[in-house]
């Protein structure tokens, strides 16, 4: 099973992980906001994840981590 793990405080809530995920299962927090004043990104079904590693490649600030 894949483990997606976020640094939420340097997110700043592009959005572009969300769009990259083929699974649909990331989406900006509609009611968390980190340090920098930004939603973060978060996952909605860890389970479904693939692990295909989409939204980190997407990431421009290296938030997002994948593990097998």
């Amino acid at each position: 099973m894949a483990k997606v793990t976020f640094n939420e405080d340097l997110c700043k809530g592009c959005g572009l992980c969300v769009e990259a995920c083929p699974k649909k299962i990331l989406r900006l927090s509609p009611d968390r906001i980190n340090i920098k004043g930004h939603h973060p990104a978060e996952m909605t079904d860890q389970d479904a994840c693939v692990a295909c590693a989409f939204c980190a490649t997407m990431c421009p600030d290296c938030v997002i981590t994948v593990e097998k």
